[in-house]
This record gives C-alpha cells, structure tokens and sequence, in this order.
C-alpha cells in the first residue's frame, strides 16, 4: 500500500509499504478518510518529523502520518470480542492505545495511560495510508447519518473543540469568545452555536473568521491591526465581558486576551497546544473569580457522545471541509494547508 511520511523540514514522503496484518485483538481499518489537523503541521515542520520533537518510535524509524482515522473493519485478529469491532463496521479511531488496565484507560482517556501510551500519528503508526492497524478497544462507532469526513473530523479536531466545551460546562444562554479559527477553533464555533451559545470569534486570518461568520458567529474580530480585542469584547456584551472563552491558537497573547476578555466568575479553556502565557495573578484571575482549565483532545466516551450530537443535530461537520485530496496529492495537500488559511483538509486514500 501507499502510506505518507513527514521527513522534516516541510518534506514528505510517499512510500510502498506493506499491508498490515492485524495480531490478536487488533483490526485493520480501510482507511476512508483522512483528516489534515494542526497537530499534523508540527511533525510536518519540524526539523526531522517528529523524532526531532522527541516523538517517532523508540528505534529512531519515521511512522506512518495521520491522525484522525475513519473507515471500515476489514479484518479481524484473534481474540477480538468488542461488539463494534466486525468485519464491515463503520467505525472512527480514537487515536491512541494504552495499557487497557490503569483508571485512564478504564476510563476512555486512554492517552493519559499511567504507563504511557501510543498516539497514532506521532510514535505509532497513523492513518495517512490505505490500511491502518489498531486495536480494536479503540473503536468508536460511526452514526449511519455521518459521512466518513465527519468521522474523521470527530477523531480529532472536531472531537477536541467538543472537549474543551464539555470542560467548559458552556451553556445556551452564554456568550463564548473563540481564538483562532483553525479547523478547530471552527468547528468549536459550529458546536456551540448548534448548543444555542452566542460566538465571538477572533483570528488573524479573514478568510477563516469568513468561514466563521457563515457558521453563524455573531461576531467576527479580525486581530491585526488597531484593533483592542479586549474592548471590543467587552464593548460587545455591554461591558461585562463574555461567559467564557477558549484559545485554539496556542498563541500567548491570544490566551491573556482570553483571560482578560471574560467577565467575573468567567470560564477559560486552552485547548491550543505548545507556548506559554505571563498572568497577573491578582488581577486577571484571583479578583475575577476566574477559573482557568487545560482541554487536551477526548476521551474515548466523549468522541461517541460528540458523534451522537452531530448526528441527532444534524451539525453540517461536512461544511468545514474546504479541500480534499486523494493520498497522491498529500504533498499539494501539505503545502495548501500549510499556509494556515483554508478550512479543513482530508486525504482519500480509496
């Protein structure tokens, strides 16, 4: 099969591989959709893919790219009992394994496994390929009235929007200011809208804050130029600030923005990977009552339930796509979604 590896610095590869073959309680998915995410651009990026990033497996090999897998179980290994885990499923990945046995894992937040888990993409190897191998506690069920984009959307950005709302406890009736409209910043701006949430989106990107206003934002912040996103917030909603806010850039200055553009007893959730951000304690946090949490992906449970509310609310997940490539084209694919200006990209490896 063809299969997609980040070599560094911007290169990829597509390489003959293989067929995997799955051992016991593993399956292997044709791969039906492949999403593009953020995370991906870092390995893409980076000096040599992600070994340089102290990822990549332990013998120092490259591995398969991708991360947000969907498709459907074309075969099963030995000893697999799962009952979504059958020849002909349509099923999402979530995109890591651990040991199955610790609280985490138990849990669905297999990615926080006490003994240290595989990230699909990362240090295991990923979905940028025909045939992709994982084990079959993995599985996530796809609703019938989900296209395999969605699926893969679910798997990790859209899924990761959906849990920094749920670590939220965002209601209907707030108002959420969201920084950076990426494909997750997007795709938290369409949840939330879809919960009954008023949205302020932010980015320094017009085509993409485009994107948000036909989603439905309220409102559309370009932060570039002359333009104090704090006042403007709090010029928005009367001068009390929002409800709530969540930073999908990872950008330090759009994270104090966060913090300081929502109102007393607020809520901030970073979902944005990397960076730091400098606080005053006093005032930005401890004299708003505000409270400030860490969003990293989803659990397990989590992606079903997100999938769940996509399908009963009929979210247009679709509509965030703004290209599609067949695996062929991934290095077109990776240059286009490098420039961090489109909506979300997948690869179709059939």
């Amino acid at each position: 099969m063809k299969a997609v590896y980040f070599l560094g610095n911007r290169q990829l590869e597509l390489r003959d591989v293989p067929d995997p073959s799955p051992g016991p309680g593993e399956v292997i998915l044709e791969i039906r959709a492949s999403g593009m995410c953020g995370t991906d651009l870092k390995y893409y990026r980076a000096a040599n893919g992600a070994n340089s990033i102290g990822l990549g497996r332990t013998d120092g090999a490259l591995v398969i790219a991708g991360h947000e897998p969907c498709g459907v179980i074309v075969e099963v290994g030995q000893g697999v009992v799962d009952s979504v885990a059958r020849i002909g499923a349509r099923v999402m990945n979530h995109h890591y394994a651990g040991c199955g046995c610790c609280g985490q894992c138990r849990t669905g937040w297999t990615q926080m496994c006490d003994e240290g888990a595989t990230t699909f993409g990362a240090n295991g190897d990923g979905a940028h390929a025909r045939y992709m191998k994982v084990p079959a506690n993995s599985l996530v069920a796809l609703p019938d009235d989900l296209s395999f984009k969605a699926g893969a959307a679910i798997s990790c950005g859209t899924g990761t929007a959906w849990g920094g709302l749920d670590r939220l406890g965002i209601r209907g009736c707030e108002t959420l200011v969201v920084f950076g409209q990426g494909p997750v910043g997007l795709s938290a701006t369409q949840l939330a809208l879809a919960m009954g949430v008023e949205v302020i989106a932010v980015d320094v990107s017009k085509e993409r804050l485009q994107q948000a206003a036909v989603l439905g934002a309220k409102f559309c912040l370009h932060a570039l130029g002359d333009l104090d996103v704090v006042d403007a917030i709090f010029d928005i909603t009367n001068g009390h600030g929002a409800d709530c806010a969540m930073d999908c850039s990872g950008v330090a200055s759009a994270r104090l923005q966060a913090i300081r553009s929502t109102r007393k007893w607020g809520r901030v959730v970073f979902v944005g990977e990397g960076g730091e951000v400098t606080i005053d304690v006093s005032n930005d946090l401890n004299r708003k009552q505000l409270t400030v949490m860490g969003s990293w992906t989803f659990s397990k449970v989590g992606q079903a339930s997100c999938a769940r509310f996509i399908a009963e609310r009929k979210v247009d997940v679709d509509g965030l796509f703004t290209h599609s490539w067949p695996l062929e084209q991934a290095e077109q694919a990776y240059e286009i979604f490098d420039t961090q200006t489109t909506g979300k990209g997948v690869l179709i490896p059939v």
